[in-house]
Order: structure tokens, then sequence, then C-alpha cells
């Protein structure tokens, strides 16, 4: 072609080119055999083959910017095609569209909140997302308050060589980047395909082993204050057993900032969940979570076309978030007598 030559020869066997109305066609023994074209043009499915005449009617609908064309099919029936322009795409469709699975239907009556690209009902989806979101909320809770007491009860109190080595685990556990391990755990996850109800527990216990260093300093910070008041120092002299000075004199004490924390961590955790699951990392399809429902908006059509399919779940995640600091923000005034004046 850069030779302007008309004819090639590959395999022992020769073409010809012949150029007409700027498109190039490879002929073989004198009949078309492909096309040379900047557009790739391919059938979404299997099987289905697209024969030269149509390619040809496709390109020159595109260049002539056109949003329909006409083709007869093999029974010389002819169909109407429609030309529908995504980013830099273009999807060829019929008139007579059939979706038997309604997918992105707009609200209606039958689906309050319209239906995603499965053609399931965003409604329920948002219910169960949210079941799953805030289930992984309160265990993840759950687990970095156990943890976090623990340890932050027994560096407060013992001291000295315990609490030096607890904290250097916390500082140990603050300097691990978070965000690139669940990256890396997410695709260990992936390559072993492991079930998506396996994920979600592990993911649950992932950010409970990697969030407790913050509840583990509070309960520390308040036991150094606490273990030499006077009524500590009265148990002490009575004999009573360490366990039972921790666990039941110190640690009541520490509970409302434990509820505190623990209430303003929730909205924080709902947050880091929603955001590996859009990130695809957290839970995972079929499960329906507030994040990954979100992740639709990964396909930019979807974004600007479909709103009703991503907008309601980060409000729930908003409402949700907010609800949870306000109720965090409420309870530390009523257990701070400082706030009350």
């Amino acid at each position: 072609m850069a030779s302007n030559e008309t004819t090639f020869e590959a395999d022992g066997i020769k073409y010809a080119l012949e150029t007409k109305d700027s498109k190039i066609t490879i002929l073989k023994d004198g009949e078309p055999y492909a096309d040379i074209s900047n557009l790739i043009i391919t059938s979404t499915a299997a099987g289905r083959f697209i024969s030269i005449p149509f390619r040809n009617a496709v390109e020159k609908a595109i260049s002539d910017n056109a949003d329909s064309f006409i083709m007869p099919d093999e029974s010389g029936e002819e169909i109407e095609y429609n030309i529908i322009r995504r980013d830099l795409e273009y999807a060829i469709q019929t008139i007579s569209e059939v979706d038997l699975l309604d997918t992105y239907a707009s609200p209606s009556v039958k689906h309050w909140v319209g239906t995603n690209g499965a053609g399931m009902d965003m409604l329920t989806r948002l219910m169960y997302g949210g079941r799953i979101s805030l289930s992984i909320g309160f265990v993840v809770i759950f687990i970095e308050m156990f943890i976090g007491v623990i340890m932050g009860g027994i560096s407060g109190f013992f001291g000295g060589v315990a609490d030096t080595i607890i904290m250097r685990i916390v500082d140990t556990m603050n300097c691990i980047p978070t965000l690139p391990l669940y990256i890396i755990l997410g695709t260990i996850m992936a390559t072993l395909h492991i079930d998506p109800t396996l994920r979600i527990y592990l993911l649950m216990v992932v950010l409970g082993i990697t969030g407790w260093t913050g509840i583990a300093r509070v309960v520390r910070g308040q036991i150094l204050s606490l273990r030499e008041q006077e009524f500590m120092l009265a148990e002490e002299a009575l004999g009573m057993s360490t366990r039972r000075r921790i666990f039941h004199h110190l640690i009541p004490n520490v509970i409302p900032q434990l509820i505190v924390y623990a209430t303003m961590g929730l909205g924080s955790i709902i947050l880091t969940e929603a955001t590996l699951s859009f990130l695809n990392l957290g839970v995972k399809y079929p499960y329906a979570s507030w994040g990954n429902i979100v992740n639709a908006v990964n396909d930019s059509y979807v974004l600007t076309n479909y709103t009703f399919a991503w907008i309601p779940a980060g409000l729930l995640i908003l409402i949700t978030v907010l609800g949870f600091n306000f109720i965090g923000d409420g309870l530390r005034d009523a257990f701070d007598p400082k706030m009350k004046r």
C-alpha cells in the first residue's frame, strides 16, 4: 500500500487491492476476501458471522454520522438498525429490541428504585446490601474492641516491659499501609477463587485485626490515669486479684469512652467497606453491599444515563455514616461532665 501497488502475494496466493470510495477491499480470485478499515466490527453473540455487506453498511452509516441504516437479512426482509454511540464505541441495535431481563428499568410502580444491569430490583438489593454493610460494621467493631480492650488493659495496668512491647506492636500496626494490604489480599482471594460468603467473613477479620490499635491506646490511657486512684489502691490493699481489678473495676470505668469510640468508628468502617467493595476488593457479586452497588459508576454510560442505579446507595452510605457520627457526638457530650457546663 505504501508503494501504491495493487497486488501482493502471501503464502503463495496472489491478492488484489481494490479502492472504492476511500475504502480498500482485498480480492482473492476476483471475489471480495476482506476489507481494510479503521473500524473493528465484532458480534456480541458467539458464532454469529458478520458479512462484508453488513460491515460496509455500518462503516458508511458511521462515516455519514447517520443514526440508523437499513439492511436486508438472510430472508431478504429489510431490517432497520440503530447506531448508538457509547464513548469511543458504537453499538448496533435493531429497533425491535427485546429485553427479557428488564435491565436498567427506570423507577416505576413495579420497581420503586428501578433495576440494575442484571435486571435485579434495586430496592431489594439496597435492603440486602444494607444488612451486609451494617453487619460488617458491627462485627468489625466487636473484633476491634475485643482485641483493643485486652491489649490496652494489659499495657496500661502492668506497664513496664509489657507496656513497651504492646505499644511497639501498636506502632508497627499503625505503620502498615492498609490500602495496599487490602489490594494484595483482594488479589490473592480473587486468584484462589474464594467463595463470596467466605470472602465476607475474611473481610471482617482483616478489618478487625488492622483496626484495634486506636481502641488499645484509648483503653491504655484511661487505665494509666485510673490505676493510681484511691479506690484502686484500696482494692490492692484488700488483696483482690489482678483479673478482678482490671475487668471488674477498671474496664467498666472505660466503657463510656469505648461506646463513643465504637459508635463513631462504625461510620468509618462502613466507609472503608464501601470503598473496598467499590474497588472490587470487598463484597463480591452476587452478594450486595452499598459499596459494590455504587461500583456501577465504573461504567461511564451508567454514570451519566442511569443515576438511579448508584445514587440511592451513595445517599444511604452518607445518611448512615452521618447518623452514627451524630450519635457518637451525642454520647460523648452525655458521658463527658465537662460538656454539660
